[in-house]
């Protein structure tokens, strides 16, 4: 059932001043609790003991969701954006998700947030080992134990036979930190945020084709930790708009459909780059649930139409 999650009292403001107003203040809140969570980062860098470095990942997720939140709140009480979410029942922080939704904007990010941020483990995702080394950000990952994965091509897998495999090894041994840990992993399927050049080549309607591989590689390092799929459909009934649209009141209205789907048990395991056959009944799942996305999408916004 959809929720009504718009909210209570709003100025209900638009325009490019109230859009800078609200830049402002995101960048204030964004620097006040950078303060806390560079000082907790600092505390867990000198603490050797795993379990108390644990403890610490878990003040430090409770900031960055504290952060999360105070954007949302001061977003609402500025603009009029009316929120309609579709939630499944039984979303606990107790488990571990794998997250996946169709990204057509920045301000998909914010929806995620808003639908299920404060229902569900803090958002984490795969990065590139490489990526460690961005400044600040990069420790801010490391800080929140994201995991970071070693992807080895082709070309140096036949110089070295014995790189073969080692990718989903090294990030199965880096998301054993989970274990006993809930968390959400999120993967965008289509890889990229849609345009309109990127659309012209797809076989949807609204989405961009799926890339099944990086999902069947969150699946094959951690799937048995997982408990189910949350496929999330965001739809902006009045068309995409940027971040930038958003904070200057351009969005009336968003919806974002949750569902839960069980994965099935022939995917928790495989092989996705080596056995065919995997490979080929993954990518026909996953075909399915973008077909029902697609769908799913056309009825939305036909019904906000009406």
């Amino acid at each position: 059932m959809m929720q009504d999650r718009s909210p209570k009292f709003s100025l209900n403001a638009s325009g490019p001043i109230v859009g800078a107003v609200l830049m402002i203040l995101l960048i204030a809140n964004t620097i006040f609790w950078c303060i806390p969570f560079y000082a907790v980062v600092l505390l867990k860098l000198l603490t050797p003991v795993r379990a108390v470095r644990r403890w610490w990942t878990r003040r430090l997720t409770w900031v960055a969701q504290t952060w999360f939140n105070w954007n949302l709140i001061f977003a609402d009480f500025f603009l009029g954006t009316q929120w309609k979410i579709e939630l499944p029942e039984g979303l606990s922080k107790d488990k571990t998700y794998l997250l996946t939704s169709n990204h057509q904007s920045w301000v998909d990010i914010l929806a995620l947030e808003k639908a299920v941020g404060n229902e569900i483990p803090f958002f984490r995702f795969f990065l590139k080992q490489e990526l460690i080394y961005v400044p600040l950000l990069g420790l801010c990952w490391w800080a929140l134990e994201y995991p970071f994965m070693k992807r080895h091509s082709k070309e140096e897998i036949a110089k070295d036979p014995s790189l073969k495999g080692k990718d989903i090894e090294t990030t199965r041994i880096a998301c054993e930190r989970y274990k006993g840990h809930p968390v959400t992993v999120m993967n965008f399927m289509e890889g990229t945020r849609y345009t309109a050049k990127k659309a012209a080549k797809s076989s949807y309607q609204y989405l961009i084709n799926p890339k099944a591989g990086g999902v069947a590689f969150v699946l094959n390092a951690m799937g048995e930790q997982i408990h189910s799929l949350l496929n999330v459909t965001i739809i902006y009934p009045q068309g995409v708009r940027e971040l930038w649209d958003y904070l200057c009141g351009r969005l009336p209205e968003i919806r974002i459909l949750v569902k839960e789907t069980k994965i099935p048990a022939q995917f928790l395991g495989g092989n996705y780059q080596e056995d065919p056959e995997y490979k080929a009944n993954f990518q026909a799942w996953v075909t399915e649930l973008w077909e029902e996305k697609d769908q799913l999408i056309a009825e939305q916004i036909n019904e906000a139409k009406l």
